[in-house]
C-alpha cells in the first residue's frame, strides 16, 4: 500500500474538484486552544478520569460530583478561544457556501468552538457541554448560564486535595419546563451510551454524498468516528489526514499532513487561484 502524500498541490487539486466536503474533527483540535482531553498520561480532574464520570452509573450514584466536574469544563471553555484551524474551516465552509460548494463538520469534541468559529453546517456526535438534559421529561435545551445553578457556583476545582461539594440533589441543575423540575444532565454522549441514532443517519448520508473528506485533529480510535473516514476512503474518495501523529487509519487515506491542526490546515484549506470567484 502506498505511503500517503503530503503534496500540497495535489491536495489543492481534489480540493478544487470537490463539491461537497466532509470534515471530520476530534479532540486534537480543541487541545491547540488549550481545552483539557482528560485522555492519556495527566488526564485526570481530582482523581478521576472521564471514563470514571462520564457515565450514566455515576451520575446516577454521585450526579453532585458528575456535575462539579462538567460545570468545571464549561467555566473552562468560558476562557478558551477557537485557533486557527477552526477559524480556516469556518472561512472556507463560508466561501466555499458562496460558488454552490459545500462544507459539513461532523465533530466528536463538546465545546462548541465550531460554532463560536462562525461555522453552520455542524454535526455535534457526542452531543455539547453547553446543552441539558431532562432526566425526567428528556426536553433538549441550550443552557450557556455562569454558573448553571447557583449552587455550583465556585465549585468544581481539580485539585486533587479539593472537598466534593456534596450538593443536594434537589440544589443541582432542575429543568424549567412547566411543572416538571426534573432533574438535568450535560447533554453528552457517555461511556456506555449509543449516539442519537438521528445524527448517526444525517452524518452517514453527508458522508455518503462528499466527494473530499479531512480527518482534523482525531485519533481514530474512537468508535463509531473511527470509521467514517475509512469508509469514505473505501469507495475510492481522497481522504486528507492532518493530525499530529500517523494514526491506526493513516495509510488508507490519500494524504497526510502532519503537524499542529492550526499551522496545517489553513494553507490547505485558504483560497487559491483554481477557485471560481
Amino acid at each position: 500500500m502506498a505511503r500517503p502524500s503530503s503534496n500540497l498541490t495535489m491536495f489543492h487539486e481534489d480540493f478544487a474538484k470537490a463539491k461537497h466536503i466532509a470534515i471530520i474533527t476530534g479532540a486534537g483540535v480543541s487541545a491547540e486552544s488549550g481545552v483539557p482531553t482528560f485522555r492519556g498520561q495527566g488526564g485526570y480532574w481530582r482523581k478521576w478520569q472521564a471514563q470514571d464520570l462520564a457515565t450514566p452509573e455515576a451520575f446516577s450514584r454521585d450526579p453532585s460530583l458528575v456535575w462539579e466536574f462538567y460545570h468545571y469544563r464549561r467555566e473552562v471553555m468560558r476562557s478558551k478561544m477557537p485557533n486557527p484551524a477552526h477559524l480556516a474551516i469556518a472561512e472556507c465552509e463560508s466561501r466555499l457556501s458562496k460558488q454552490g460548494r459545500s462544507v459539513v463538520i461532523i465533530t466528536q469534541n463538546i465545546d462548541e468552538l465550531h460554532h463560536r468559529a462562525g461555522s453552520k453546517h455542524v454535526y455535534e456526535i457526542h452531543g455539547s457541554l453547553f446543552k441539558t438534559r431532562c432526566i425526567s421529561c428528556g426536553e433538549v435545551k441550550a443552557n450557556h448560564k455562569s454558573p448553571i445553578c447557583p449552587a455550583l457556583e465556585g465549585k468544581g476545582e481539580p485539585d486533587p486535595s479539593s472537598k466534593d461539594a456534596r450538593i443536594p440533589v434537589e440544589h443541582l441543575p432542575r429543568c424549567d419546563r412547566r411543572g416538571c423540575n426534573g432533574l438535568l444532565r450535560p447533554h453528552v454522549v457517555w461511556f456506555g451510551e449509543t449516539l442519537d441514532s438521528d445524527i448517526l443517519t444525517a452524518v452517514e448520508q453527508e458522508l455518503e454524498k462528499c466527494d473530499l473528506c479531512l480527518v482534523v485533529g482525531t485519533s481514530s480510535v474512537v468508535y463509531p468516528a473511527a470509521m467514517f473516514a475509512p469508509q469514505v476512503a473505501g469507495r475510492g474518495v481522497p481522504v486528507a489526514e492532518f493530525n499530529m501523529e500517523c494514526t491506526p487509519a493513516t495509510m488508507r487515506f490519500k494524504y497526510h499532513f502532519e503537524g499542529p491542526c492550526g499551522v496545517t490546515l489553513p494553507p490547505a484549506l485558504e483560497r487559491h487561484e483554481s477557485e471560481a470567484i
